[in-house]
């Protein structure tokens, strides 16, 4: 007798395995953490916690999200763990979805974005496709994606829920704050949230100074000069020459060179 071979099978454990619930941080971290605009969150983590540039606001300009991931990661093209997502997430979770970028399949599309509102998810973070945009604009839903398809997804598995994950080349694990907005996508991670918040703050008043004597006009760059002299760099001034005027060509000459 004929039988599918056992590697078609699903295996129990790494691959195929669902968390229920992980730690968070405390809201007052979360909600201080979205007040910042994620460039200078982006800046304070040393530029290394933002998600590729791929990934971005598919929905309405003003959406944002600011809460704890809940992680979710599948076979490209499949979303059966995004489906089971909805009933593992707390409200104002931020579901991060870890396609592998894939540019095939969607992983959800408005069906799924309704019923995350109606369970009070903060939003969804995809690395990879989406579909039934005209449909999800409606639902003043907050989506961030690598784009577009009119492919649907499969719903067989493999994937997990609350393990990490990689995210637009960003490792995420449950809990890690996500920021995100028009600008870009931010993971931070979640040990360093509250020290992270403290440097933005006392940052804050600095940058709002400085930003307020550019506008006026006030600001130089001899920092810049500073940079250059410290690696030796060459810079090359016009040297002065004598200007001459070119002689006039006579007559007979143009004559002569018709």
């Amino acid at each position: 007798m004929s039988s599918r071979p056992r590697s078609a099978e699903m295996h129990p454990g790494p691959g195929f395995r669902v968390k229920l619930d992980f730690e968070r941080c405390e809201p007052e971290t979360i909600q201080g953490l979205g007040k910042f605009p994620t460039p200078d969150i982006s800046d304070q983590l040393n530029r290394l916690y933002a998600v590729d540039s791929s990934i971005r606001l598919m929905t309405a300009d003003h959406h944002a999200l600011c809460g704890p991931a809940l992680t979710v990661k599948v076979f490209p093209g499949d979303n059966l763990m995004v489906h089971k997502a909805l009933d593992v997430a707390k409200p104002g979770d931020v579901v991060v979805v870890d396609a592998g970028g894939s540019q095939g399949n969607a992983v959800l599309g408005d069906i799924i974005c309704r019923k995350a509102k109606h369970r009070q998810i903060a939003g969804f973070i995809i690395d990879g496709l989406i579909r039934d945009v005209p449909e999800i604009l409606p639902l003043d839903f907050p989506v961030f994606a690598q784009g577009t398809t009119a492919i649907g997804p499969l719903h067989r598995g493999p994937g997990e829920i609350n393990f990490p994950i990689c995210c637009g080349g960003v490792v995420t694990n449950p809990g890690d704050i996500v920021v995100a907005d028009s600008a870009g996508v931010v993971i931070v991670p979640q040990e360093v949230a509250l020290e992270l918040l403290q440097k933005l703050k006392s940052n804050q008043a600095r940058m709002e100074t400085y930003v307020q004597a550019v506008d006026r006009g006030e600001f130089s760059n001899d920092w810049v000069d500073g940079v250059l002299r410290e690696n030796n760099c060459p810079v090359i001034h016009p040297v002065d020459r004598p200007r001459t005027v070119p002689a006039q060509p006579t007559l007979e000459k143009d004559v002569i060179n018709t």
